[in-house]
């Protein structure tokens, strides 16, 4: 992985086609939420099944809490459908086909030239495409399990909602006074 792609750096804003064939860029899907990355080996990868068909029986959850979820692999529009579907995803898969992500981010994985795919990578991303924390999947224990997402998106959320202690006087007054500006969804005054 890119030396700079560590806690605290800034994760490229890529622009990818999504699973409908639209363009999408990152920083769009995000919005002002966490996000989880998964940089994915693709749909040949039972390792790869595993870790969506986790995040896909825990995605109600993941939702309702404000957070979005993306799977980027290199796989061709038609594999990255198949993927999709084969484990339930609801959120958004991005084609990398070409190979752009995997190189610019320097995570080919040379041991497998038949399909060469990424080094499988899962990032935390705070919003601004931050990195919280990054996750080595070449080994399938390197991937986040549920608990650890839990962990990393309760810090993330805590640091970036203004509002994740609502019974703070001061957030009270501010509300009763017309305020609602660190609440979400963060409106203006």
């Amino acid at each position: 992985m890119r030396a700079d792609i560590v806690p605290g750096g800034v994760f490229p804003d890529y622009e990818l086609t999504d699973h409908t064939k639209a363009r999408r860029r990152l920083s769009e899907i995000q919005g002002i939420d966490p996000m989880i990355l998964i940089l994915s080996r693709g749909h040949f990868c039972p390792k790869d099944h595993q870790q969506h068909l986790e995040l896909a029986a825990h995605y109600p959850e993941i939702a309702v809490a404000y957070t979005k979820v993306v799977t980027i692999a290199t796989d061709n529009l038609f594999e990255l459908n198949e993927f999709r579907a084969s484990v339930g995803a609801q959120w958004t898969f991005l084609s990398d086909a070409g190979r752009k992500v995997q190189q610019d981010l320097d995570i080919q994985e040379y041991t497998d030239s038949h399909h060469d795919p990424m080094v499988p990578h899962t990032l935390v991303l705070k919003p601004g495409l931050v990195v919280h924390s990054v996750y080595n999947g070449y080994w399938y224990w390197g991937r986040p399990s549920i608990e650890d997402l839990r962990r990393d998106l309760r810090e993330v959320t805590r640091e970036i909602r203004p509002d994740w202690d609502p019974n703070l006087p001061e957030l009270r007054a501010a509300w009763e006074a017309g305020d609602h500006s660190r609440h979400y969804p963060y409106t203006s005054k």
